[in-house]
């Protein structure tokens, strides 16, 4: 599969982020988001990294990456742009006795000196920036010489990267913002970073969603996930009935339970990169 970008040089990134922090901060993402723990600590034990190590978590949600390097004594910062993620993570935090420093940051400016961080991580956060490039700049400007970069990021192949263009046939993305499953692309990851890094490690690997039924994930992802929610509420009664009857079949696709429940696997990408 080559790399497909379509980056129109005119997009107007401004708006569409503002866009897209209405729709992250619609719903209530932290019932997804928690569920997806355990990518968080999975990456955190491929990281590898010493306690008091100065690690920064970009696009960083409720918290996955950043309470499981905190539970390992590294001194993290947690960033994002939807500030209620950051107090649902603060909240977690306080429950563990754990300390984190947040800050509301946009990842494709944040606001860090050059070379201030031993590590940078994001666990399917960064990939949804619009200007992609741009961020993954960012990434590599803020970590030390030596460093590294770690992901986990849904590849194209997935059933969430599958999912994304689903929806985008029925309510069409941004003109000249390309998917976020690119972050999930080898070949793509070897062209952003491979100029200054090294990809170390990119592992595939599968995360099972686990509901109760298809109906039920469909509609827990409606109430709680905001941009489905938003894509639900953009079309007419029609148009919801098409999507949800596409959703439903992409599910089936997917399904690998071996009971009444649903268990969907989702490919995802465990990413390490070396600052040289």
């Amino acid at each position: 599969m080559g790399i497909q970008t379509s980056i129109n040089q005119t997009a107007d990134f401004t708006a569409i982020k503002a866009k897209q922090n209405v729709a992250w901060g619609a719903g209530d993402y932290a019932k997804v988001g928690i569920t997806l723990q355990i990518t968080g600590e999975e990456l955190a034990e491929a990281m590898d990294m010493t306690p008091d190590a100065k690690v920064l978590d970009v696009a960083a949600g409720n918290g996955n990456a950043t309470l499981a390097f905190a539970r390992r004594f590294c001194d993290v910062t947690s960033t994002d742009y939807v500030e209620a993620l950051l107090k649902s993570s603060g909240q977690r935090a306080q429950a563990e006795g754990l300390f984190v420093t947040y800050k509301v940051a946009d990842a494709e400016d944040l606001p860090f000196e050059d070379q201030m961080f031993d590590a940078v991580v994001s666990t399917f956060g960064v990939m949804f920036t619009p200007n992609q490039q741009q961020s993954a700049a960012e990434l590599q400007r803020v970590v030390k010489p030596g460093g590294k970069i770690g992901m986990a990021n849904w590849t194209p192949e997935s059933f969430i990267g599958q999912l994304f263009k689903t929806i985008g046939k029925h309510v069409p993305p941004p003109a000249g913002v390309n998917s976020p499953a690119l972050w999930g692309s080898r070949a793509w990851v070897d062209e952003t970073f491979g100029t200054n890094c090294d990809v170390s490690s990119f592992r595939r690997k599968n995360f099972m969603f686990r509901y109760r039924s298809a109906e039920h994930f469909l509609e827990y992802f409606r109430t709680f996930y905001g941009p489905m929610q938003k894509a639900f509420e953009a079309l007419d009664a029609d148009g919801q009935a098409a999507l949800r009857g596409d959703i439903l079949a992409l599910i089936e696709k997917f399904d690998v339970s071996t009971n009444d429940s649903l268990c969907i696997s989702s490919e995802y990408a465990e990413i390490i990169v070396a600052r040289r």
